[in-house]
């Protein structure tokens, strides 16, 4: 047996008595210079118009793996990040400690297209290896400050193919005729799109028109949608009727926000691990619309994600593995583990702090906050539409409501407004009903629009004749 070490020198094991007659080698290579901070992986912006490599990530040194085979076994201790015993922070060395292990395990495991590559890895320490590369699934053993793992090689080299963080978009290497894109067809994985309706109805229709749109895409993958008991009979047959297949699960509370907040019960996104029936999904919030096929970026793996801001990624589009016990550590970890919003955005953003960058394109947020002027005109690339602000069913189909309210004008879009549209306009009758205009909404529209034209606000929305069918009022 041949046993490769990796920063185990400081170790207060006594390595000769636990690998006996084993042959031992030292993996060498050089530390990450120091003045490389986790925030240069994951910066607060990048130029993503520019060719996804055209923009170096900082080097993370590897060793010379040449030096290294035929390795049957790889032992390392990881630093815990931050100096702190036990805990996981943001740290560089951490990070390059696991990458030099994975790296090891795929080189050695996956030599001459084996089938069935038999390679493990201990690691011994106060700190458990990063669980976004080293997954649950694959620990065969724990006691005590020892791990074990039989990785699935396979997807740790799916891995090991993303840049080492947000300082650059995840590769476009799932093109036609590539051996990722050919593995992916072999090996026929389970895939699905899934969102979440919890606590009301006020987005049934927001996920009706979500369906349709991922359906006039012309996708080829399922749709899920996890429903608590706020969805009603009628509601659900509507649901159903626009393509998703219905999972009934209880909300989880989001044990962070304020009694009453919006994101109270955003936990419940959480149960999207459980649909452990397939390898990948993708989420997508249910006021979100699919403008253009997005099939091709199911090749990627968890966590993959659309940059928010900071050092953030935004979970309304991300695509995630399913798997128990990745379920089961998000539910143990949601008490201690602090979220900065409240919510599932802030919790999930701890708990996977390695992350892959997709572009914005895939999840465009409807906010022209930057954009100093009166149009605020979507690109015309785009994957998928993010509504922010009052939604375009809340609104009257003429024109974008938000535009009449002071607080919502970043997010107002007349492009962005008719998209929406366009799905609803070729859905069959029976579901749009399902979008009709309540009498409360329509009496908050037209305050809105009182105060809008009495304000002389400079866009002149408030100008536009009202024609939606759905009024209840004559204009």
């Amino acid at each position: 047996m041949k046993i490769g070490l990796v920063h185990t020198n400081n170790s207060s094991y006594d390595q000769s008595k636990i690998y006996r007659d084993a042959e031992m080698v030292n993996i060498h290579f050089k530390h990450v210079a120091k003045n490389i901070q986790w925030s240069d992986l994951f910066p607060l912006w990048i130029e993503e118009s520019l060719p996804w490599d055209s923009q170096p990530c900082p080097e993370i040194p590897m060793p010379r793996f040449e030096e290294y085979d035929d390795l049957d076994v790889v032992v390392a201790k990881v630093p815990c990040g931050g100096g702190v015993e036990k805990r996981s922070f943001e740290d560089v060395f951490r990070l390059q400690i696991n990458l030099v292990v994975a790296n090891l395990l795929v080189r050695n495991g996956l030599k001459n297209n084996e089938t069935v590559p038999q390679v493990y890895v201990v690691f011994i320490g106060n700190c458990s290896p990063m669980w976004e590369l080293f997954r649950c699934d694959d620990l065969l053993w724990h006691e005590h400050n020892f791990w074990i793992y039989k990785p699935d090689l396979r997807r740790l080299k799916q891995k090991l193919l993303m840049p080492v963080g947000s300082c650059q978009l995840a590769p476009p290497f799932a093109k036609p005729g590539s051996s990722n894109q050919q593995n992916n067809i072999l090996n026929k994985p389970k895939e699905a799109y899934v969102t979440v309706i919890h606590s009301s109805e006020d987005y049934v229709c927001g996920a009706i028109a979500l369906a349709q749109s991922i359906i006039q895409s012309n996708s080829t993958k399922d749709l899920v949608l996890l429903a608590d008991n706020s969805v009603s009979s009628k509601s659900l047959q509507g649901l159903i009727a626009a393509g998703w297949k219905i999972k009934h699960i209880e909300r989880i509370r989001s044990p962070h926000a304020q009694p009453e907040a919006y994101n109270e019960w955003n936990y419940s996104k959480l149960r999207i691990w459980q649909l452990i029936e397939y390898d990948k999904v993708i989420f997508i919030d249910a006021d979100l619309t699919v403008v253009r096929n997005i099939d091709e970026f199911f090749v990627y793996p968890q966590l993959s994600a659309v940059w928010n801001s900071r050092h953030i990624f935004n979970s309304g589009v991300m695509l995630i593995e399913p798997s128990k016990c990745t379920f089961e550590t998000l539910m143990e970890n949601r008490f201690e583990v602090k979220s900065y919003n409240g919510g599932d955005q802030g919790f999930l953003n701890e708990m996977f702090k390695w992350w892959h960058r997709w572009p914005i394109k895939i999840n465009f947020l409807k906010d022209f906050t930057l954009i100093p002027d009166l149009i605020h005109e979507i690109p015309k690339d785009i994957y998928a539409l993010h509504y922010l602000g009052l939604k375009p069913w809340m609104c009257y189909q003429d024109y974008d409501c938000n535009w009449d309210f002071i607080e919502y004008q970043r997010h107002a879009s007349d492009s962005a407004h008719e998209s929406w549209w366009k799905v609803y306009e070729v859905m069959p009758k029976k579901l749009k009903s399902y979008c009709s205009l309540s009498r409360e909404m329509e009496s908050r529209l037209r305050y809105a629009r009182r105060v809008a034209r009495n304000n002389s606000f400079p866009d002149g929305h408030w100008k536009i004749k009202v024609q939606d069918p759905r009024t209840h009022f004559l204009s």
